[in-house]
This record gives C-alpha cells, sequence and structure tokens, in this order.
C-alpha cells in the first residue's frame, strides 16, 4: 500500500512543488489549501504524514496541529511544519503545538525528502 501524506498548503506553486517531489515516490495525495478543511481531511483521508503550512486561510496551522497533536485518535500521525516563519522562537511555539519536525521556507528537495524520510521511520526529525 503506498504511503499516504496530506498536503495542507494554501500557496499554489508551494502545492506544485510537494506534489512534485511526492509523486516522484508515488506516495498517495492528498491537497488541502484551507485550514476549515484539515481536519475532515485527516478523518477521511488517514494519513501517514501531514505536512503543515502555517499561514492558511481561516484556521492557523498552529491550531490544526494542537488539534490534530491532542486527539487520541490522530497523534499518531506525523507533522512536519513547513513555513516562512522562521525564527528560532517560532520553531519553537510550532514544536510546542506538537509538530514533529519543522522546516523553513524556502527549502530543497534533499532537505524535505530527509525529514520525511526520519518522520516516516518513526523517529522525530531534528530539523531547523
Amino acid at each position: 500500500m503506498a504511503t499516504k501524506v496530506l498536503i495542507v498548503e494554501d500557496d499554489l506553486l508551494n502545492r506544485m512543488f510537494y506534489e512534485a517531489v511526492f509523486q516522484q515516490r508515488e506516495y498517495e495525495l492528498l491537497v488541502v489549501e484551507d485550514g476549515a478543511r484539515v481536519l475532515d481531511a485527516v478523518d477521511r483521508f488517514a494519513p501517514d504524514l501531514i505536512t503543515m503550512d502555517i499561514h492558511l486561510p481561516h484556521v492557523s496551522g498552529r491550531k490544526l496541529i494542537r488539534q490534530i497533536s491532542g486527539n487520541p485518535q490522530t497523534a499518531h500521525i506525523p507533522i512536519l511544519a513547513i513555513t516562512a516563519y522562521a525564527g528560532k522562537r517560532d520553531e519553537e511555539e510550532i514544536r510546542r503545538a506538537g509538530a514533529d519536525a519543522y522546516l523553513a521556507k524556502p527549502l530543497s528537495i534533499d532537505r524535505l525528502l530527509r525529514e520525511v524520510d526520519i518522520l516516516l521511520a518513526g523517529t522525530n526529525g531534528a530539523a531547523a
């Protein structure tokens, strides 16, 4: 069975980038552009990994991360926060919200795939 990745990203170019990278690995993808639709997508799609933008329309990525990681039914799903908020304090707040790993934009394909591999292997990433 293919690895299922939920991509939560409102920016078209970023979505296209993530989709192209993950399609090369033949992951099954679901893309959500709006924070208001994320929780339903998690329930319906049951992803193996979530990539989460932080600045989203309607509901912030931080709030969604707290809800997903705080729910016993979804807490096992690793969350990779990918954001333009690149300060040390931002990273700490995002990790406290429940993200398993954090990457600042812009990012390279190698860096993205390294974090994805770490998370899918069951260990927390140590990205900065």
